[in-house]
């Protein structure tokens, strides 16, 4: 008589077919936050007069701008990767969070270009016979200007419209806790109120109001992708999907 027992093989739960997809953006969110340590490197950049008259070292100045090259990269392979979950749930959230990270990763290069084009002045024009240092203390606060307000509209604009997108996506879907995606939801108006104070200059980006502003931002991007990285998607939430061929 045949045994009734199941197999190994047959009480083994099926693999999650979004496993692979949840790790992939997750270990790609905590890849964005390498630029973290940038704050303190770009600090003798602030001063552009000086620091491309040849103050100052500019060997932490080039491991922060590759930094943030990585940065770029990371943030538009979020999109990417979640882009087809995403879809399936809004498809029209799930293109403005491409969109959003596309522009995001765009201006960040941008900011890059006018950070390495001082260091270019600094290494190959300061200290020549025919320098103008008035014109190099010009350019220099121009290439700083251009840096600090494609941060503004970059790394600190663009995450509201990320959070937003992606955070509707995930609350509505269960994929991941819902207070994930709610901390999201809350820190996005609050960093762009901040994002427009700056911007009207009532106080500096690098002020401690700008900072708590930008917490609840950073502790939606950071927590999540430590759950996707750890625990990926919900299950019951992955199965109620509807087809990937279906458009919302």
């Amino acid at each position: 008589m045949a045994s009734t027992t199941p197999t190994a093989r047959s009480i083994t739960a099926p693999p999650d077919p979004l496993r692979r997809t949840a790790r992939a953006a997750g270990i790609l969110y905590l890849l964005t936050f390498v630029s973290m340590p940038t704050l303190m490197v770009f600090e003798p950049v602030q001063d552009g007069a000086a620091f491309v008259l040849g103050a100052g070292d500019d060997t932490g100045v080039l491991w922060g701008a590759f930094s943030e090259v990585i940065v770029a990269l990371a943030g538009i392979g979020t999109a990417v990767v979640l882009f087809p979950v995403a879809k399936r749930v809004s498809e029209t959230a799930a293109l403005g969070f491409v969109t959003s990270r596309v522009v995001e990763g765009s201006l960040i290069l941008v900011g890059v270009v006018s950070v390495l084009n001082l260091l270019t002045l600094r290494d190959d024009v300061a200290g020549t016979a025919d320098t103008d240092p008035a014109a190099l203390t010009t350019a220099g606060h121009t290439l700083v200007a251009t840096y600090e307000w494609t941060f503004l509209l970059s790394q600190s604009l663009a995450p509201v419209v990320n959070a937003l997108c992606l955070g509707y996506v995930l609350y509505r879907s269960g994929l991941v806790p819902r207070i994930l995606p709610t901390l999201g939801l809350i820190g996005a108006p609050l960093l762009l109120a901040s994002d427009v104070a700056t911007f009207f200059g009532l106080y500096d980006r690098a002020a401690p109001i700008a900072a708590l502003a930008a917490l609840p931002i950073a502790a939606w991007e950071f927590s999540l992708g430590v759950f996707l990285t750890v625990r990926g998607f919900r299950s019951a939430a992955v199965a109620a999907l509807p087809p990937a061929g279906a458009l919302r």
